[in-house]
């Protein structure tokens, strides 16, 4: 897997019961067939006791939700790189608004992953924390405003310019650097909007994992591009 031209779509199931266990291999199935119909990139980052199930279980890319900064040792309770990579993971979200980082911790983690050929999504909540990001050359930065996760009020509509500035931002730092749009994202418009706000992807969650049906939700989510 690699960054390409077309828009993404990374699924993070969270610790919801309806993305976990048997739960979540049926959703990454979901998602599987979702993305061979549209022929939309779609990543799942599903909880560590999962990964490598859904690993041997399917064909999609799957990031981890977390990655430690630490080597190999003791660092009980910790999520280490190496066996994350041999449960097969080909990326993972760094800095989670559910799961902050210190600047320096994130830094040496994009560092892990590149040094590892893996690809990198780091949350950030705000712009200025987006530029600052940028200067670390992850592969992705998908900006949430935290008050807007799990709302069902997309960042999108009720603060495009967190999106558009963000890019601008971003891009003005490292224009290989592709910009991802979270919170609040559930449907078709607001993937539309997200993307014409400049964003090249979205990161999204509960929208999807609750759905009543989740291969559903995800091709209407990608049938206004």
């Amino acid at each position: 897997m690699s960054k390409n031209s077309k828009p993404i779509v990374i699924l993070n199931y969270k610790t919801y019961l309806e993305s976990s266990g048997l739960n979540a291999l049926k959703l990454s199935q979901a998602l599987e067939s979702a993305a061979e119909e549209s022929g939309i990139e779609m990543i799942g980052a599903p909880q560590a006791a999962d990964l490598y199930r859904i690993h041997q279980e399917t064909s999609i890319p799957i990031f981890a939700q977390n990655i430690d900064p630490i080597s190999p040792g003791g660092h009980t309770g910790h999520d280490l790189i190496d066996t994350l990579i041999e449960a097969g993971v080909s990326g993972s979200l760094i800095n989670h608004s559910e799961k902050r980082m210190k600047l320096a911790d994130i830094d040496d983690v994009v560092k892990l992953t590149k040094e590892n050929n893996m690809l990198s999504c780091v949350c950030t909540n705000n712009i200025e924390t987006s530029k600052a990001v940028a200067n670390l050359s992850p592969d992705y930065v998908a900006v949430e405003p935290p008050e807007l996760i799990g709302t069902g009020i997309p960042v999108s509509q009720a603060q495009p310019e967190v999106v558009e500035d963000t890019v601008k931002g971003v891009k003005e730092i490292d224009s290989s650097i592709k910009v991802l749009c979270g919170a609040g994202i559930s449907n078709g418009d607001d993937m539309k909007a997200a993307i014409d706000l400049g964003a090249e992807g979205v990161l999204l969650a509960s929208g999807i994992i609750k759905a009543e049906n989740p291969k559903d939700a995800l091709l209407e989510l990608v049938s206004k591009l």
